[in-house]
């Protein structure tokens, strides 16, 4: 056989090998990939004896953690941007740099919310078991700081493991959104988001949802106390429109029925025509949309921020932080309905522990007529 040849079969035989490792890798994703099913009920553990009065001023707080992983100079790997003078920037790391930054922000995370004493804390990006924060459960670590409050876990995030970016792999990820109350959670249920259940895309993004709370006030009603984190990446804004729409119907459905409705989040959505609000150095990004007055039912509004035009929620993170550089808006917050009296306050961290900067609403319900 001549060395022509020889190479030749080397390199079939090395091709038809990575092949049958790239086939045998996109098999096991698939038949380990599935959706929660929509109405899925939560347990509620270490649920508190008080109920909800009406005219009572109540704390609640909304905070992504982003899994630890982001102090000010982290970078995502899926975030792209560019500069206003049109230089890319493109974030670079898959997994958090160490497992003492992963502790050390969820520990800063931690402390944050327990300065504010929150009745009510919603979480978004909390992991229980996974590759890109080396296994802290920082869903047990926010529960130990709150001995107080009941507790209700929604998973959003459970992937088999993603073998990308290179060498950096994210790994296995099991996370999802933690609501705290400080009064009794009558039942929880699970919503299931409309995703983008494309062939490669469904086994990166999440599995997005929102959790129900039913809280009992005392008037006969219902708080419906919601932790919402909507889709991000969604070229068209087609996915948030479907994810919209349900979540307008959802909570026509509760207002016609005169409950008080609550819900905080994390939007991926530029809240109070923040878009272009903050100084930077970097154009409004083509993923950001808008909630407005429009997009919310009659009876609902977002409760914007009285800080909001010096203190922004989320940064980018297609480069380090960089105050005045590095474009920023606020996609996190709370929105009610009109018998909740509510005022909010975006607490500036320098986003120290996070990507996020936390959310503190002040309400109180309202007697009906």
């Amino acid at each position: 056989m001549s060395v022509v040849k020889r190479i030749a079969k080397i390199i079939g035989i090395a091709l038809l090998a990575l092949v049958l490792v790239a086939g045998g890798y996109v098999a096991y994703l698939q038949g380990t990939y599935y959706r929660i099913a929509d109405h899925e009920k939560l347990s509620i553990t270490n649920d508190q004896a008080p109920t909800m009065r009406v005219g009572k001023e109540y704390i609640a707080t909304t905070y992504n953690i982003g899994f630890g992983a982001y102090t000010p100079d982290y970078t995502f790997f899926m975030d792209a941007g560019v500069m206003k003078d049109g230089t890319p920037t493109q974030g670079s790391h898959g997994i958090a740099v160490s497992r003492e930054s992963v502790e050390d922000c969820t520990s800063g995370a931690i402390a944050v919310i327990t300065g504010i004493a929150p009745d009510f804390a919603l979480f978004q990006e909390v992991d229980t078991d996974s590759t890109r924060s080396y296994q802290v459960n920082q869903e047990a670590r926010i529960e130990s700081a709150f001995p107080s409050h009941g507790r209700v876990f929604a998973s959003n995030f459970h992937s088999s493991f993603l073998a990308y970016p290179w060498p950096e792999m994210h790994g296995t990820v099991n996370s999802g959104l933690l609501t705290l109350s400080s009064v009794h959670v009558e039942s929880s249920e699970r919503r299931s988001y409309p995703v983008d259940d494309s062939f490669i895309t469904k086994f990166f993004d999440l599995d997005r949802c929102f959790s129900v709370e039913r809280i009992p006030v005392e008037n006969g009603k219902e708080l419906v106390l919601m932790n919402s984190h909507m889709s991000a990446y969604d070229e068209g804004g087609l996915i948030c429109a479907q994810q919209l729409e349900m979540l307008q119907g959802v909570l026509s459905e509760e207002y016609a029925k005169g409950n008080y409705v609550v819900i905080g989040g994390d939007w991926n959505h530029a809240l109070c025509d923040s878009q272009a609000l903050y100084p930077s150095q970097q154009p409004v990004p083509d993923w950001v949309s808008t909630i407005g007055p429009d997009d919310l039912p009659d009876g609902f509004r977002v409760v914007r921020a009285d800080n909001l035009s010096s203190v922004a929620t989320c940064r980018g993170a297609d480069m380090p932080y960089e105050p005045g550089v590095t474009y920023v808006t606020t996609i996190d917050g709370f929105i009610v309905s009109d018998n909740v009296a509510a005022h909010a306050q975006n607490i500036d961290t320098g986003y120290a522990n996070s990507d996020h900067n936390p959310v503190k609403l002040t309400f109180s319900l309202k007697a009906l007529a």
